[in-house]
């Protein structure tokens, strides 16, 4: 054994408690420290070289020249990208999934592969969907929403008498897939799928609203001549509006698509029931797309796919090879995403759901709405400031009341951004900025210390 890895080995104890005590330092940094660092230069790169140092030397150079960076995305006023923390669980969870770093793919070696059936089937509760529905962790929403279109491509396959993972997506001629306010990731995903950007038609939406007209969806269905995928979105990125989807699937047992609903976050409504009624009909799509390193608050990276067609989702991804086991009536997770290496992600999932149940989880979201309420209304009070539309769940979506050019923008986020950090986006054709809640950790305090520092910011525009 190389000496290095002798001596960490020897002294194995010690050093983990040595990364327990930076992690719990950077930890305790969340609350005050800047949510962003100032930008500038990165650190010069240095040479990997033949010698190396140990752990306890990497641990030093790491807390010298990279800890510094990194952003506060695990503390309560990161609200870009719909950004969730790790919950306590969830990071004793994640610490015990590389400790056993499992291969979590095959019935060879089982265990992996059963704790995360036993998570899905909590998952699957928690959203309100019935045993009809099977689901695997993959890494995250833009994977999830891809492997559901990928068995609505098989479909399609199957309704026009080809069989597209033989034959290749060639054999089902032109795709129409239709969505009111589709996530940029579904056009990735239709690229990667062979289905193309091109194949994505935007639906009219309601006014004043990201949600689809069923008016015009109907429309657009009785034009399409023949089998297509409808992308239902039950929470938008820029004001989480949701689509009706139980008209939607009332249009589909008419006319006979694919739906495929983008719940990345907006599933976890079902948690509230002052919420829940947003995603009512959810368990009648085809297929579904959460993201659980948002508001499950796992660690990076971690989603979940569901379907009621498992039976082609394993004609998509079968893996034949001699030490892989058989497809049977339940198949190993290599059968059933692209991905032949499989995490056990769900370990931290696990400890969360189990830590803090039902009950834990629907307090984070109902915590979570209020804070985003708050800070719509404080927005709505600011002079300079002006919202773009209703807080409907954990975004607040808001632009400044003049001027409000994408530069002007860009700077009142960077006065901000040691305070709170929040991302640019374009809505009702204004540039605009978007605070989404989504962390554990956030409470009142961190919403008024928002407002006050947005309103501050814009005075100094």
């Amino acid at each position: 054994m190389h000496p290095e890895l002798a001596a960490d080995l020897d002294q194995l104890p010690a050093l983990l408690e040595q990364t327990r005590e930076r992690a719990v330092g950077f930890l305790a940094g969340l609350s005050e420290g800047p949510v962003v660092p100032p930008l500038g230069e990165p650190p010069v790169p240095v040479g990997l070289g033949a010698a190396g140092g140990g752990l306890r030397a990497a641990l030093a150079e790491f807390g010298e020249r990279w800890q510094p960076r990194l952003s506060a995305s695990a503390g309560p006023r990161y609200f870009g990208f719909v950004t969730g923390g790790a919950t306590p669980a969830a990071l004793a969870g994640d610490w015990l999934t590389a400790t056993a770093d499992q291969n979590s793919n095959s019935s060879l070696d089982p265990a992996g592969q059963d704790l995360e059936r036993e998570t899905v089937g909590w998952l699957r509760e928690l959203f309100g969907l019935s045993d009809a529905h099977s689901g695997t962790f993959v890494s995250g929403a833009t994977m999830s929403n891809t492997v559901g279109l990928a068995v609505g491509r098989e479909w399609l396959g199957e309704r026009l008498g080809v069989d597209v993972a033989e034959a290749g997506v060639g054999a089902l001629g032109r795709v129409r897939v239709l969505s009111g306010s589709a996530h940029s990731s579904v056009a990735k995903g239709l690229s990667v799928l062979g289905l193309g950007r091109s194949a994505l038609t935007a639906v009219g939406t309601l006014p004043d609203r990201e949600a689809v007209d069923p008016a015009a969806l109907e429309r657009a269905l009785a034009e399409a001549g023949g089998p297509c995928i409808v992308v239902a979105n039950a929470g938008t990125v820029n004001t989480v509006d949701f689509d009706d989807l139980r008209a939607i699937a009332d249009l589909r047992d008419r006319y006979g698509f694919w739906l495929h609903v983008d719940a990345a976050f907006g599933a976890f409504a079902a948690l509230s029931p002052e919420h829940a009624e947003l995603v009512a009909g959810l368990d009648r799509a085809d297929s579904v797309c959460v993201d659980l390193h948002k508001w499950l608050n796992v660690p990076y990276d971690s989603a979940v796919q569901f379907t009621r067609r498992r039976d082609l989702q394993t004609k998509v991804f079968q893996n034949s090879a001699a030490y892989l086991g058989p497809l049977g009536e339940h198949p190993d997770l290599v059968h059933l995403t692209p991905e032949n290496s499989h995490r056990l992600r769900a370990l931290a999932a696990w400890f969360t759901l189990r830590a803090y149940g039902r009950d834990g989880h629907r307090e984070i979201v109902e915590r979570c709405v209020t804070g985003a309420r708050a800070l719509g209304a404080a927005v709505a009070a600011t002079d300079g400031l002006r919202l773009l539309a209703p807080v409907r769940l954990n975004v607040v979506c808001f632009t400044l009341a003049a001027d409000p050019t994408p530069e002007r923008l860009a700077a009142l986020a960077t006065e901000l951004s040691g305070d709170a950090f929040l991302t640019p986006t374009r809505y009702a054709g204004l540039p605009a900025l978007r605070a989404a809640f989504s962390n554990w950790r956030t409470t009142e305090a961190d919403v008024r210390r928002t407002a006050d520092a947005l309103a501050a910011a814009v005075r100094k525009l």
